[in-house]
């Protein structure tokens, strides 16, 4: 029970990214960026310095400051700390009580912090439209397609991405802003929105089309 101590990896670069079955393009107007669950306490399993994480870091904080250029609204997801076992539901049955409200577990990574625009909705289940107004704040802002990053690749972002193909949403996998328990878990995520839901890129394919 609990999260497992997670072994450098490198990402995948773009010529190992697989065809994607839908023929979405990202467009200025209609996107949304989700930087999902990148708080201290998931990110702490990792070895700091070292790929994938440092390398998603810094890829996640390029996508957010060329989407707030571009005018695209950025959301984060959060979990809260210490949460009751009933809101909890069967999550602690698989992965245990969770993070404490203390700033090294619940705090977003210091180097992500949100900026006084963003939007910041409190995670309750692997999918960031559970339990959440995201779908509402998107439309409400003319946002049908939606850019997802951060952690873990194989739960919650790609279950995410799922959801939200099911929500008529189009939706893009940024394959090195993502980073999951290990490479073979990543490719497994990369590989099913590919096949399923989304279009897999990478980070500087997303930016290139957002130039004017």
């Amino acid at each position: 029970m609990g999260l497992p101590q997670i072994a450098p990896y490198p990402l995948p670069s773009e010529t190992e990214l697989p065809k994607a079955r839908g023929p979405w393009i990202v467009a200025r107007d209609r996107a949304a960026l989700l930087i999902h669950d990148m708080q201290n306490y998931f990110l702490r399993v990792y070895a700091p310095d070292a790929s994938p994480i440092a390398p998603v870091i810094a890829n996640i904080a390029s996508l957010a400051a060329a989407c707030r250029l571009a005018g695209i609204p950025v959301f984060y997801t959060a979990q809260n700390g210490d949460q009751d076992r009933r809101d909890r539901g069967l999550q602690a049955d698989i992965w245990g009580p969770g993070m404490t409200s203390a700033p090294e577990h619940q705090a977003i990574v210091a180097a992500l912090a949100p900026q006084p625009e963003d939007f910041v909705l409190v995670k309750h289940r692997y999918s960031a439209f559970q339990r959440s107004n995201l779908e509402t704040l998107m439309r409400a802002r003319g946002r049908d397609q939606i850019v997802i990053c951060g952690v873990y690749g194989h739960i919650g972002c790609m279950l995410t991405a799922a959801e939200a193909f099911q929500r008529d949403i189009e939706t893009f996998f940024i394959a090195d802003a993502i980073a999951d328990f290990s490479r073979e878990r990543h490719d497994m995520a990369v590989d099913y929105v590919a096949e399923r839901c989304g279009v897999p890129m990478s980070t500087r394919q997303l930016i290139a089309t957002l130039d004017p």
